[in-house]
């Protein structure tokens, strides 16, 4: 994109965003999902620091959106520092480039202050550098206890002013009422609950602001969906919006009826207070610590690290029990463990520099369609399929998503250029759930079926029901076209042709169903995500995949023009036309060169070439003109495939002017071995026996040239005579 369209894209995310948490946080209505959501606003940031020139202070990434709700008390959080959210990473390079502009900004600000070689994990000392925690997937709400009790519950609101929510937050079970350090007992090895033989007396402060999340465990949602189905009203979505839905409700009965749960993450002072705040907490870890020391629940799973490195592996673990957990969570919370350093770094925008959330890849993204491909299936049936800017989902970067058919086109309203929301349904196959037209400037392209097949040019028709209305799939008019179409396919990766080893007929037939390739040039353009959210296919026979079809893109002309699949064009022939147009002195290093070269021979130089006769002359002739071979011809230099010299020459004349031909299996080599050291001593294979052949070798069970060769009077070769031969 160029900056105007920079411009216009960043002016529209700011606006939806807005619309979208404003209906979010203010009129309890959800317009897309939490995950989608997250997706528009890493758009946002990665356009913003990207052009920061076009960074603006009303901006989303700039300022904690919502606005607290009028039915509720408004609750004012002067004098300390405001509820912020956190800034999003969803890859280890997000969160090493968070780590690298937080010691960029300390160590501008401390050289001003003449300190030099400020680092973080200098100014931690020994203290570990990181504390981990699970980033729950709830509702942030604010606690105040005075004097050990529990005066007042409030919601973020906008940071700075939220909503009284206190009755509601006091059926909270998992939320004191009371901090009585002298009945509390301290937890140990980490888990909630376990406790020494003797109480130990924790130092209550007189004013204590709490901060944390409330939520709803897996097993209490399930049992009020089930309540709702039995009283014939729609489910919830998710946990989360049924614990905000309770804490906003007017009726405290109905907070306390959800059996909410409650995690504390911190304790912020009064701006007043933040030097003795320091001396009494000097470690994020220390506050956990602490809070659970006067008995307030904190997660049982969080940890203190000295490395990023342990920070991902203790992602990476939490992501493997993600699903056994009894909530929901969303990624892991990474903080900065020195509050010396916290404090220093302070906020931007909408969040602390020294606090990260490195979320779960996401179930849902947004992304834009470039264009929308049309494939033929085995049946000859056509599929429309996305083809989308490249999107992480559920972990799986994702090019692709099958639109199925044309009447779900028209359904979603999907237009080319046009922003979606993409979904992996069962965190496997990718599709392309909503459309999101606020998004349109005005350039997007309507999609319409094509009126003839792009395979083989014959009409496309509709499917006609019983009833006689019409049917969903169109089809390419040709019965034979969806075979034929796999067939060329399957010769075009075969050991004589570009020889893609893993990429049998199977394969190529599930890639044509699922609409991942459209010709033979798709399949030098297969993404490892792509690929590895199909239904029994993996990461690791994904990437197999993958590196194979890169190690091929190389290929000798012979294979080349053997591949293209041209009628009656056999290996031989395709080894002679090579020959011939080499023998021109043209530049032959892309395929693009290849067309232009037989472009210029005409059919009376085509026949002139050994075993080229009027009828295979012909075919080749019109295969290179016809519009469709060549833009497949471009589409295979545009994928990155290279023609590269075939090294094979003759080592000696031994076999000068003989003409073999090969059928049978042979035991002691491959005919394709055979064939190479008939050529280099000097001999030619030919494809089809003639009165011209001067040996026909036959292996075990031999075909139909065996015996043509009986007929004709050519000489029969077993293997033992051929290996004579050929020493």
């Amino acid at each position: 994109m160029n900056v105007r369209e920079v411009k216009v894209r960043v002016q529209k995310l700011r606006q939806e965003i807005d619309r979208y948490r404003y209906a979010y946080h203010v009129l309890d209505q959800q317009l897309i999902s939490d995950e989608a959501l997250d997706s528009l606003k890493k758009e946002l940031f990665d356009l913003e620091r990207q052009f920061p020139g076009l960074v603006a202070p009303d901006s989303p990434t700039q300022r904690v959106a919502g606005k607290p709700l009028p039915k509720f008390t408004k609750v004012t959080r002067e004098g300390r520092r405001r509820m912020n959210s956190l800034e999003d990473a969803f890859s280890e390079e997000d969160v090493r480039a968070w780590l690298e502009r937080l010691q960029n900004y300390l160590g501008i600000r401390n050289k001003e202050q003449g300190t030099k070689d400020l680092s973080v994990s200098h100014v931690a000392g020994s203290l570990s550098l990181f504390y981990c925690d699970l980033k729950m997937d709830g509702l942030a709400v604010e606690l105040v206890y005075r004097d050990g009790v529990l005066v007042q519950g409030s919601t973020r609101g906008d940071g700075f002013t939220g909503e009284d929510v206190t009755q509601n937050l006091k059926t909270i079970e998992a939320i004191p009422l009371r901090l009585d350090g002298s009945t509390i007992r301290q937890a140990h090895g980490g888990e909630q609950g376990r406790t020494t033989s003797s109480p130990q007396v924790a130092r209550v402060p007189k004013e204590l602001f709490v901060r944390g999340e409330v939520f709803l465990t897996k097993a209490e949602f399930a049992r009020i969906n089930k309540e709702q189905v039995k009283k014939g009203e729609k489910p919830y979505a998710n946990p989360r919006n049924v614990a905000a839905g309770a804490i906003r409700q007017l009726d405290p009965a109905v907070a306390a009826s959800r059996k909410l749960d409650f995690f504390a993450y911190g304790i912020v002072p009064r701006d007043a207070d933040v030097k003795d705040y320091l001396a009494q907490y000097p470690a994020h870890s220390a506050e956990y610590e602490a809070l659970r020391k006067f008995g307030i629940k904190t997660n049982p799973h969080g940890k203190a690290v000295r490395t990023l490195e342990e920070a991902f592996a203790f992602h990476a673990v939490v992501k493997k029990m993600r699903q056994n957990l009894p909530y929901e969570i969303d990624g892991i919370v990474v903080t900065v463990d020195d509050s010396r350093v916290y404090a220093q770094a302070g906020i931007i925008g909408k969040a602390p520099r020294a606090a990260v959330a490195y979320k779960f890849s996401p179930r849902e993204a947004t992304t834009v369609v470039e264009h929308i491909k049309v494939q033929v299936g085995r049946t000859g049936v056509l599929t429309p399929v996305a083809v989308m800017r490249p999107v992480e989902v559920g972990g799986v970067t994702i090019t692709h998503a099958t639109l199925h058919n044309a009447d779900e086109v028209a359904r979603l309203g999907l237009k080319i250029g046009d922003t979606v929301i993409v979904s992996r349904a069962g965190d496997v196959i990718p599709q392309v759930m909503k459309v999101l037209p606020e998004f349109r400037t005005g350039k997007e392209k309507e999609f319409r079926m094509p009126a003839k097949c792009p395979v083989d040019g014959a009409h496309v028709v509709r499917d006609a029901m019983p009833d006689g209305r019409q049917g969903v799939a169109y089809r390419c008019s040709s019965p034979a076209c969806g075979a034929k179409h796999r067939e060329q396919l399957y010769h075009f990766v075969s050991r004589s042709a570009f020889n893609i080893e893993g990429l049998g007929a199977k394969i190529i037939d599930r890639f044509l169903d699922e609409g991942l390739i459209t010709d033979a040039a798709d399949i030098f353009a297969l993404k490892k995500g792509d690929i590895e959210v199909l239904p029994r296919f993996g990461e690791k026979s994904a990437e197999n995949i993958v590196r194979e079809v890169e190690e091929k893109k190389k290929v000798t002309l012979p294979r080349f023009l053997f591949a293209l699949g041209i009628l009656h064009a056999g290996e031989e022939t395709a080894r002679l036309l090579a020959e011939a147009i080499t023998n021109y002195q043209l530049p032959i290093t892309k395929p693009t060169h290849v067309l232009k070269a037989f472009r210029k021979i005409t059919l009376d130089d085509l026949q002139e070439i050994p075993d080229v006769g009027p009828k295979v002359a012909a075919s080749i002739h019109a295969w290179f003109r016809e519009p469709r071979n060549a833009k497949l011809v471009e589409r295979l230099e545009k994928a990155g495939v290279e023609i590269m010299s075939d090294t094979q020459r003759a080592i000696s004349d031994k076999l000068a002017g003989k003409s073999f031909v090969l059928t049978g299996t042979l035991a002691s080599m491959s005919r394709e071995a055979a064939k190479e050291k008939i050529r280099a001593l000097g001999g030619n294979v030919s494809e089809s026996v003639s009165k011209k052949t001067d040996y026909v070798v036959a292996g075990a069970e031999p075909g139909s040239k065996y015996e043509k060769a009986k007929k004709l009077g050519v000489r029969v070769l077993d293997e033992n005579e051929l290996l004579t031969l050929i020493q």
